[in-house]
């Protein structure tokens, strides 16, 4: 299972960016997906989260600001960032819980991560 996530890029304090990330490969199931960042010097962080029923948590930093949704039938998780602030600058990773089949076909459990987009905040 593979994840490509995009979306990311320079945005002036207050602006706005959507991010997405879209999963391909034998998938049978995706369960929890979620979004996390990483920025220098320190580790990565949980943004938010998705669960597969649709339940979803945040981070306190993002609450009210960012809003995390998927897409069931395109294997797709968004995460929609308003009111951005410099300190959201980061590189952010998605990833997903998945129920998968390889390639004798037997079941696969596992997570994948996407392979960073970078969001950068001016002041």
């Amino acid at each position: 299972v593979q994840l490509q996530a995009s979306g990311g890029g320079l945005v002036q304090a207050g602006g706005s960016l959507r991010l997405s990330c879209v999963a391909s490969g034998s998938i049978v199931r995706i369960n929890d997906m979620g979004w996390h960042r990483q920025s220098l010097y320190n580790q990565r962080d949980l943004v938010a989260r998705i669960t597969s029923g649709g339940t979803t948590n945040y981070a306190d930093s993002v609450k009210g600001r960012f809003t995390i949704s998927r897409d069931y039938a395109k294997n797709t998780v968004y995460l929609q960032m308003n009111d951005l602030k410099p300190e959201d600058s980061a590189v952010y990773y998605c990833e997903a819980d998945y129920y998968a089949r390889d390639g004798s076909d037997a079941p696969v459990v596992g997570r994948a991560w996407g392979q960073g987009t970078q969001v950068t905040v001016s002041s």
